[in-house]
């Protein structure tokens, strides 16, 4: 595997994103990969999954969002976006990296992959730019009630107008987060709800650039991304034949232990999306592909993509 990084201008005007890029060592390319990753993280946290898809093949590429990883310049804020319109801005960030990707690679298969609030970033994605790919995999979702999302957004709206958009609340982390190890005997972290397996989870809490405290700004633009894909008028924009694969922990309290996973599911196929597929990785937790068995997962995921973008039979894709 040959790694390359980069930097590329963010659509907020201002700021320079870090990327990574994978390349198969030899042979030829036969698709890209495209990660968006999820909260409080970073795109070289994948580089176990990208090792794996470029023995496949792939091409695998993925940005550190604004406020996140590399991208954070010295004396910035982690957890913070920008001020204006954030949730749009990320997802142009990801579709700017999507384009300077595909120039390399125009004629084969591009699939883009979103973990946690990356999921939440790839399903809006799929509502602004869903024609220009060949496939989405969305990894470790949910859908949170109207009722709870409209409270989340007037309290961080409140706290904004007092302490600023920068202001990192623990009160508004502990609102989001802090039930999610209740159904964990004796947790042994506050974050043990992410994995089943301890090793990665003591990778999580001993890496500098993960586990840190969203500003309020990183709330609100949390919390916008996933209004958003809540809303039918959105959903009726993602292509009706976009290959789509939902996969989540069944213990996963972000999708709400499945069933928030089975609503997005459902509101995909009520906005009339063809090829939507949905399965559920009984015990595993949030981080799907950090698990014990993320090698099932992994291999589900490329014969997912093998029979339903690619085409084994016949060799084509979806432009």
């Amino acid at each position: 595997m040959i790694k390359e990084e980069l930097y590329f201008g963010s659509r907020d005007g201002v700021s320079r994103l870090h990327a990574v890029r994978y390349m198969p060592d030899r042979g030829e390319v036969v698709g890209v990969l495209q990660i968006v990753h999820g909260m409080a993280e970073y795109a070289e946290r994948y580089e176990e999954v990208a090792r794996f898809w470029t023995g496949k093949g792939f091409v695998v590429t993925g940005e550190d969002h604004l406020g996140h990883g590399k991208s954070v310049p010295e004396g910035g804020v982690y957890g913070y976006f920008c001020e204006r319109d954030p949730a749009t801005v990320v997802v142009r960030d990801v579709h700017r990296l999507k384009k300077i990707t595909q120039k390399l690679y125009p004629a084969v298969p591009y699939i883009i992959m979103g973990h946690s609030m990356g999921s939440f970033i790839l399903r809006n994605y799929m509502c602004r730019y869903g024609s220009g790919i060949s496939g989405a995999v969305i990894v470790g979702t949910g859908m949170q009630s109207g009722a709870q999302l409209a409270l989340s957004r007037i309290v961080t709206s409140l706290i904004k107008t007092f302490r600023g958009g920068k202001y990192v609340s623990r009160f508004i982390d502990r609102a989001a987060f802090g039930s999610y190890n209740k159904r964990i005997a004796d947790p042994r972290t506050k974050v043990d709800w992410l994995s089943r397996s301890e090793e990665n989870v003591n990778r999580y809490l001993a890496d500098p650039l993960c586990g840190f405290t969203f500003t309020v700004n990183g709330f609100q633009t949390l919390f916008e991304l996933i209004s958003r894909v809540r809303r039918p008028e959105n959903l009726a924009a993602v292509p009706e034949d976009l290959p789509v694969l939902l996969v989540s922990g069944g213990d996963d309290p972000v999708g709400s232990y499945g069933e928030g996973v089975r609503r997005a599911y459902e509101s995909l196929k009520r906005a009339g999306v063809r090829n939507v597929r949905m399965k559920l990785y009984e015990k595993d937790r949030h981080e799907l592909l950090n698990e014990d068995d993320r090698e099932q997962v992994l291999q589900d995921i490329y014969e997912w993509v093998t029979d339903s973008v690619i085409g084994p039979a016949s060799g084509t894709s979806r432009p």
